[in-house]
């Protein structure tokens, strides 16, 4: 017995081919329609010589032909690789060595910056191009047209037998560092990242329950995955949607515009939107309060957010524009899968602490490696165990620092310091690498963003510790404010003092035009602990 996502995915084809899939723009597309056009992705890879255990890039924006290529990936047993849109020339140099890309299917647009890299890709031997209206020039990288290749390659499904140890590789990029791909057996990815294909419940226990799963569930849900699905959490939104029967609906393009999402969930009456922290939730809030928007949201049930933290302010604008829907924080990574969520309510004293409900397999470390005792206040580090990747791609090293074997069971510590409070609900802090020790007290900076960014005023903030003479390191933050804003050091410091201790409150904050983050969307602290010196700093 075993799960392997393609499998699961042809079962639902099978099942449910009239039922709509996906939307994407002008696409529509059924189960059997989706799976027909991935089939011909599987085959015109396998006659380009794409077989098992290879690895393809997608090198693409949302939409409907990321979803396609990621399944007939999966078919031929292949590997898809996200590659980040974003990155120049040298990080997709970095990236597609690192994976050992053979077949990319990218976007037109992008053709010029990878005709500037594949002359250095000795292994990349097939290039397919999706058209975007862009007119790019493809000479240079003698890309095959993507409908032209699916036009010419058969929609049968007649594939080799697949495993449940086939690989799902999700390329991750942190705060310091070059991004590292993430390897995941299907079979531990089904539960640990896609819910068992039975999100919210029980998970099923054979791949031939999905569909009675899916049966039992009756209507179907309406999925908006609107984070990029270059990052493993939209990808594993939109699966756990197909996987639960329902349609995702996929905003196309390289940009996130929260009109045209909130114009989706009216449409095509979304029931489940999944964004990526205040980035993507404060432009829904604007939309949403913007003179003369009537958007009708009323099928929407929950909004979470997955990858970033919503500030409670955001949090608290969300859920007075739409008193109906559930505003959940979500927590998880690349390498644990989803862990826990942050439900509404609670104590107020306890506003602008990221606390989330997590299950038995998730605990908090001490310094001797023994799970920390509930209520102790000591700060620790946040680990999973269960069904876990294998580790990182061609990186034994990061492996074996993260990838724990404590009294004989195998653990996965990524970085994230926490704490149990006294009910056994986790607080998390944020990655120890960047934490600030200020006069031997510990101060973790995602804990003071979220205090900042509180503030009506603030946009986006970022903090890291600079050096100081008397305390070693002082807390400094940089704050994008909100446009027509101009918000002073005195309103930010009482504001902050009234969510965090005292030694928490940033002793200097600069305000800026611009915040570097990396293409990830995670803050880029290098950069702003630069910036943060600089003579001009106040």
């Amino acid at each position: 017995m075993h799960f392997n996502v393609a499998d699961l995915f042809e079962s639902l084809a099978d099942a449910f081919p009239d039922r709509l899939a996906l939307v994407s723009g002008s696409a529509r597309l059924t189960f059997r329609a989706l799976e027909e056009r991935a089939n011909r992705f599987a085959h015109a890879l396998a006659a380009r010589g794409v077989g098992p255990g290879d690895h393809v890039g997608l090198h693409l924006y949302n939409g409907a032909e990321f979803v396609e290529a990621m399944l007939g990936t999966f078919k031929v047993r292949a590997v898809p690789i996200n590659i980040n849109y974003r990155y120049v020339q040298e990080e997709l140099a970095y990236l597609f060595d690192n994976a050992d890309v053979v077949a990319v299917v990218h976007q037109r647009e992008l053709a010029p910056l990878l005709a500037d890299v594949a002359p250095r890709l000795p292994k990349l031997r097939t290039i397919i191009a999706v058209d975007d209206g862009s007119g790019a020039d493809l000479g240079p990288t003698r890309s095959e047209p993507y409908e032209r290749v699916l036009a010419d390659s058969s929609p049968a499904r007649d594939f080799a037998e697949r495993s449940g140890d086939d690989l799902y590789i999700i390329y991750t990029g942190g705060t310091t560092g070059m991004p590292r791909g993430v390897m995941w057996r299907h079979h531990d990815v089904f539960f640990a990242g896609l819910q068992g294909g039975n999100p919210g419940g029980t998970p099923i226990e054979r791949p031939e329950d999905l569909v009675q799963s899916v049966k039992d569930r009756g209507e179907p849900m309406t999925m908006l995955p609107a984070a990029p699905f270059i990052h493993g959490a939209a990808q594993w939104g939109a699966l756990i949607g197909m996987f639960t029967g329902g349609k995702v609906v996929v905003q196309p393009g390289r940009s996130f515009d929260a009109k045209v999402a909130c114009k989706l969930v009216e449409d095509e009456r979304v029931n489940t939107m999944t964004l990526v922290g205040d980035a993507m939730a404060r432009p829904i809030v604007d939309a949403l309060r913007e003179p003369g928007a009537s958007y009708d949201m009323s099928s929407l049930v929950v909004i979470a957010s997955a990858g970033a933290v919503l500030s409670d302010s955001v949090k608290e604008d969300l859920q007075a524009l739409l008193p109906d829907t559930m505003v959940l924080n979500n927590f998880g990574a690349s390498e644990t899968g989803h862990q826990g969520s942050a439900f509404p309510g609670g104590d107020p004293a306890e506003r602008g602490k990221p606390r989330f409900y997590m299950d038995d397999t998730t605990t908090v470390l001490g310094d001797d490696d023994k799970p920390i005792a509930p209520g102790s206040g000591v700060v620790g580090r946040l680990a999973r165990r269960g069904r876990l990747p294998l580790g990182y791609y061609k990186d034994e090293a990061k492996t074996a620092a993260t990838f724990l074997v404590l009294d004989g069971e195998r653990w996965v510590v990524p970085g994230d310091l926490a704490t149990i409070e006294s009910d056994g609900q986790i607080t998390v802090f944020g990655r120890g690498a960047v934490c600030i020790n200020t006069g031997g007290e510990k101060v973790f900076p995602e804990e003071v963003e979220v205090a900042l960014k509180a503030h009506p005023a603030v946009l986006d903030a970022v903090v890291v510790g600079v050096p100081d003479e008397r305390w070693g390191q002082r807390v400094a933050a940089l704050v994008l404010p909100r446009p027509g804003t101009s918000p002073t050091f005195a309103e930010l410091d009482a504001h902050c003092r009234k969510h965090v201790a005292g030694y928490k409150v940033p002793r200097q904050i600069k305000i800026v035009a611009d915040l570097e983050r990396h293409p990830s969307g995670k803050p880029d602290y290098r950069w702003a602990r630069d910036e943060a010196m600089r003579p001009d700093a106040t």
